[in-house]
């Protein structure tokens, strides 16, 4: 076989390491696909013309490419005319150096072995390039320093070179999509029947939507006091907790209705949330424990409940003033780091876009947000809960219930999101026009009290979760309690309510 000229790389210097190649390997490679053209479609879905070391090689398996996706054979004797005038070709001895690399028929035993290594080699390059980078941009001090930035795009260009190595990019079969559409039945069928995604925590959700599915933006939205993030955390803790519990029994992680969750707080900070997960998880007043107002009993139920949930799989980030793009890149770092299977972001109105626009484009920035949190639900193949505010025009009218056309400042969240759900709490409403307790003999304040006493108490402590768009089933209303003593959302049980006989 012709020995390789270097065209574009210089000889290392001594004493220095050159960068992982084998050229012998894709002389073989491209040899292998020339005597057989078949070959070409084991390994075209992965390889590309730049993971070959050498460019010249990297020319002819592109010139190999174009011809077999015409239906024309490759060959030296049809490659030949594509490389008559070509200035690297020559410095090898011209179009026969084609004959040569098909020389020998033993290469195509071990193609799909040459292949791997050219394509493990170029990604050995590239983590090389981007070490050089990260220390070239750590040295220089001649621009602004902003070492934070350096190590997100740092991040960044290391998780683009992981996601190269693990993935094959290519179509599923009907059949291959049927394998995980009946995985899924299944584990639903485990569940009970109802539970195909990761838990909510409630029963009812979970009948409602099939808990929450890999690569789905969910939207949770309503007014400020509705219970969004109260919502979102007992959301959290429920998938996080389920995943520790099916670890402990032995299950597969695969097959777990639970999911290590990332909590992106960009309102509340992690000691406030942690707050009440706590108030939540112990029984205790959140207001009570914020203020240390609690007894020695309930001091012990708080310590007990913190070491239950000290190996938590729940990951904080409250990080304040986030863009949409340093969102991604924490997220993907704690996908790899921690493996996380939910993320949550606490609330997107927050999130900044990657422009410097003002509030004249709000509504493109939100665009690009919400898109943002669709493309990083797809990328990292789990559920992102992204929580909304609403805008003012529910207040003004009579059924407060929130509607689609109420999510704030952009169509988009609307479009982009897999499901949106509204919370809304009817005894809220109440409690802010709830009269003055009357005096004894005081019998029209007592009358108008008593008025407001029968609307409040069958709605006390009661809420709704509306399904206003469900991408894979129904839309619907789905009743549940909510402590606000310990921002605890349950289950409700309706009076005369009847679970479903199994026989």
């Amino acid at each position: 076989m012709a020995e390789i000229i270097r065209i574009t790389e210089p000889a290392a210097p001594a004493g220095t390491q050159s960068l992982p190649q084998n050229v012998e390997a894709e002389a073989a490679l491209l040899g292998a696909l020339m005597i057989d053209n078949r070959l070409v479609e084991d390994v075209q879905l992965r390889l590309k013309s730049h993971h070959f070391f050498e460019p010249l090689h990297g020319k002819i398996y592109d010139a190999i490419l174009k011809l077999t996706d015409r239906n024309m054979i490759a060959n030296p004797v049809t490659l030949r005319p594509s490389f008559e005038a070509d200035e690297a070709m020559k410095e090898v001895g011209g179009p026969a150096y084609l004959a040569q690399l098909s020389g020998s028929g033993a290469a195509i035993i071990g193609a799909k072995d040459f292949a791997q290594q050219v394509y493990d080699l170029a990604l050995l390059r590239a983590l090389v390039g981007v070490g050089r980078e990260l220390v070239e941009g750590a040295l220089d001090t001649s621009e602004d320093v902003a070492p934070l930035e350096q190590i997100e795009k740092a991040e960044n260009e290391l998780y683009i070179v992981a996601e190269q190595g693990g993935a094959d990019g290519k179509a599923k079969s009907f059949g291959e999509a049927t394998k995980d559409a009946l995985a899924m039945a299944e584990r639903a069928l485990n569940n009970g029947g109802h539970l195909s995604g990761i838990t909510t925590g409630l029963e009812g959700m979970n009948s409602k939507i099939g808990g929450l599915h890999r690569s789905d933006l969910i939207i949770v939205a309503g007014r400020p006091g509705m219970g969004k993030s109260s919502l979102a955390t007992n959301m959290a803790f429920a998938a996080a907790q389920r995943f520790q519990r099916d670890t402990e029994d032995g299950i597969d992680p695969a097959k777990s209705a639970g999911a290590p969750v990332a909590l992106f707080s960009l309102e509340m900070s992690a000691d406030q949330l942690a707050t009440r997960i706590l108030a939540e998880q112990s029984g205790i007043n959140s207001e009570n424990l914020r203020m240390g107002k609690i007894s020695q009993q309930e001091f012990r139920s708080l310590a007990r409940a913190a070491a239950e949930l000290q190996n938590l799989p729940f990951y904080i980030d409250d990080t304040p003033g986030l863009t949409i793009a340093a969102l991604r890149t924490r997220a993907r770092r704690l996908k790899r780091q921690k493996h996380i299977g939910m993320v949550i972001v606490d609330y997107l109105q927050l999130l900044q876009g990657t422009g410097k626009g003002g509030d004249h484009n709000r509504v493109q920035e939100i665009s690009e947000i919400s898109r943002g949190l669709k493309q990083l639900a797809k990328e990292l193949d789990v559920p992102v809960i992204g929580l909304s505010q609403l805008s003012r025009a529910v207040e003004q009218r009579e059924d407060k219930r929130p509607q689609l056309s109420d999510l704030r400042e952009s169509g988009s969240i609307e479009q982009d999101a897999d499901i949106v759900l509204f919370i809304y709490r009817e005894d809220y409403y109440l409690k802010a026009v709830e009269p003055d307790y009357p005096m004894p003999d005081e019998i029209e304040k007592q009358a108008k009290y008593e008025a407001w006493k029968e609307k409040y108490d069958p709605v006390a402590g009661r809420a709704e979760i509306i399904v206003s768009k469900q991408r894979h089933g129904s839309t619907g209303i789905v009743r549940v309690r909510f402590d606000g003593r310990t921002t605890k959302f349950s289950d409700s049980v309706d009076e005369g309510y009847l679970p479903e006989m199994r026989s």
